[in-house]
């Protein structure tokens, strides 16, 4: 009897599992509606996206700037320094050369300092104009390459 049961209630179920599609209710155009949907959202993230890398490159493009500024016054403090060093071993007397050679020093090190914080002002601003534009591209967390910058960010 349980026997009699338990085939019934498997023919039941595999009538039920077959003919079960047939009971969904497909109403025109509820796929394309989904399709267009789905369409509309990654085209939406693709915008994103693209906003995102609009403003790494300006991010990137205003920190090369910055580092060639920063650079030509590190090269500019290194000639300054020769030639005032040079000049220096020119004087006749040891208390001229040793005030030349320590105002060629001093000047250099006050010019090393303007063009250090001269680069890391231009980089913070950099990187702030560049989560002011990522924020407001309003993408998905994790679409910038923030998380990936701490040796930049902490100045080097």
């Amino acid at each position: 009897m349980t026997r009699k049961i338990l085939m019934g209630a498997t023919v039941a179920i595999s009538l039920l599992a077959a003919a079960l599609p047939a009971f969904a209710m497909v109403t025109p155009g509820t796929v394309s509606a989904t399709a267009n949907a789905t369409a509309t959202t990654t085209a939406s993230a693709a915008a994103k996206i693209v906003c995102v890398g609009a403003a790494v490159n300006a991010r990137e493009a205003a920190i090369g700037v910055a580092m060639m500024a920063y650079t030509q016054s590190v090269n500019t403090a290194h000639s300054a320094r020769a030639a005032a060093l040079k000049q220096a071993y020119t004087q006749t007397t040891l208390a001229a050369m040793k005030s030349s050679v320590k105002t060629a020093w001093s000047t250099f090190t006050a010019s090393m300092k303007i063009a250090k914080k001269s680069w890391q002002t231009a980089q913070v601003a950099a990187w702030n104009q560049y989560r002011t534009s990522a924020v407001a591209c309003k993408a998905p967390a994790g679409t910038g390459d923030s998380a990936t910058s701490v040796p930049e960010l902490s100045g080097n």
